[in-house]
């Protein structure tokens, strides 16, 4: 079972026990995780402790280990150093990728993520969605006119209002999607290195400092599931980032998607995605593995789903 485990409580120590990791305070065991079980772990809480066989363990099992600051945005990450038989071989054709072939998979991503936007404000009536499906036909390589740019202008006040404005520094809605970011990024990250890429090459983030730059590429369709989780609970009143919220956000990666009629947890649909982008660098072609965007349907059902599994 894959589970998004997060450490918000201050003072924690995290240690390894027989195939568990064992969290415990002022010596006293408060609970534990078996390992096979994690997915990712996050890490809020100021004062945390751990063991390195702790986080050598979940590399091993390929679980990343998130660090957030205050504002629920990831700054550091452990990932593991091995993460596929053919890795050497896949790093290096990640490495000699050409630059037309990153500009033409970069194209991909953002038309996946524009039309799951315009398909998400489609679900809410919104009429103006239809704008949003005219910008994903005008995408060229490389995303040049920064089209990704122009519907996110758009998108957000049509989603959350006129008034909203994305800032990773402001509180309630804005801090509830850092987080679901961070959750996201962090599957997202674990299939990178699960098919032996390196999460530091991106096709087109590119910042030095950016250890993520290409689960940053890769997150971009997975955006708006956050997105459709966050407007459910601040039409329900929740604008808080307590733990029962924090586990809504963690239960989007058994979330459904349908990838060529078939459906498969956010978890797979990311291992999928960062599968077929080590194929393309392998054979020099675009092919991308993207999920189709949700069902009017299935948008309504996400957060009741996420409600329902936090129950």
């Amino acid at each position: 079972m894959d589970r998004i485990v997060d450490i918000a409580t201050d003072g924690r120590h995290l240690a390894l026990f027989r195939g568990f990791m064992v969290v415990s305070h002022d010596g006293e065991e408060v609970g534990r995780v078996a390992l096979d079980d994690i997915h990712a772990l996050i890490v809020h809480a100021h004062g945390t402790t751990w063991s390195a066989n702790l986080v050598a363990a979940l590399a091993e099992r390929g679980a990343p280990v998130v660090f957030c600051g205050t504002n629920h945005s990831p700054v550091a990450v452990t990932l593991p150093l091995e993460g596929h038989h053919a890795q050497g071989a896949r790093l290096q054709a990640q490495w000699n990728a050409s630059r037309p072939l990153a500009k033409q998979l970069w194209r991909l991503v953002v038309i996946a993520k524009i039309r799951a936007q315009a398909s998400l404000l489609e679900a809410r009536g919104v009429r103006e969605a239809d704008a949003l499906h005219f910008l994903a036909r005008r995408v060229r390589s490389g995303d040049p006119d920064n089209i990704e740019a122009q519907a996110a202008k758009r998108y957000w006040p049509l989603l959350m209002g006129p008034d909203f404005r994305r800032d990773r520094d402001q509180a309630g809605a804005n801090a509830l999607l850092n987080y679901g970011y961070a959750v996201m990024r962090a599957s997202v990250a674990r299939a990178v290195v699960a098919a032996g890429l390196h999460p530091t090459i991106g096709i087109h983030h590119a910042n030095r400092g950016n250890a993520f730059a290409l689960a940053d590429d890769l997150v971009e369709p997975f955006r708006p599931l956050v997105d459709a989780l966050v407007c459910g609970m601040v039409q329900d009143g929740v604008t808080a980032l307590d733990p029962a919220t924090k586990r809504r956000f963690a239960r989007l990666i058994a979330f459904d998607l349908r990838i060529d009629g078939e459906a498969s947890p956010v978890s797979l649909a990311a291992a999928r995605l960062a599968q077929s982008l080590a194929r393309s660098f392998e054979t020099g072609a675009p092919a991308l593995a993207l999920f189709d965007p949700p069902s009017p349907i299935e948008w309504a059902s996400l957060p009741r789903s996420t409600l329902a599994e936090a129950a």
